[in-house]
């Protein structure tokens, strides 16, 4: 839990917005779920092919050293966006926005909701960094 508190407490805007995305994926998939095996196989399937040829994509030359969570991340990627489009599909979403307001609402309240908690830790750990100076 600590190590996590530290992640966030360091996070920088382009990987909350990164959070955001997960977090808006997981709501959707939340009010639209299909347990058809079809569609997570084939996620699944995209995922691996997409992902490996982005990770080959900054592949650099000779390097053995990679940062797990960006391969983690170029992997889960592929998947969410083949599943989401195969969830949404002819449900009468805009892009990734729900026809639903109450969807769109969930799901803006969960994201700003993961903003004040990240704003409440970077804050927290100001203050702390600052009367550990002040000792």
């Amino acid at each position: 839990m600590k190590e996590l508190i530290q992640y966030f407490s360091e996070i920088q805007l382009d990987k909350s917005v990164l959070w955001c995305y997960l977090i808006w994926y997981v709501v959707i998939v939340f009010f639209y779920f299909d347990p058809s095996p079809k569609i997570w196989s084939n996620s699944i399937g995209i995922s691996a092919v997409i992902g490996t040829g982005l990770m080959l994509s900054i592949s650099s030359n000779g390097a053995t050293q990679r940062d797990t969570w960006q391969t983690f991340r170029l992997y889960l990627m592929p998947f969410c966006v083949s599943s989401f489009s195969a969830l949404i599909k002819d449900k009468g979403f805009i892009v990734f926005i729900s026809p639903h307001i109450q969807e769109n609402l969930v799901a803006l309240s969960c994201c700003m909701v993961f903003g004040m908690i990240i704003w409440a830790i970077k804050s927290f750990n100001q203050k702390s960094i600052s009367r550990n100076l002040n000792k």
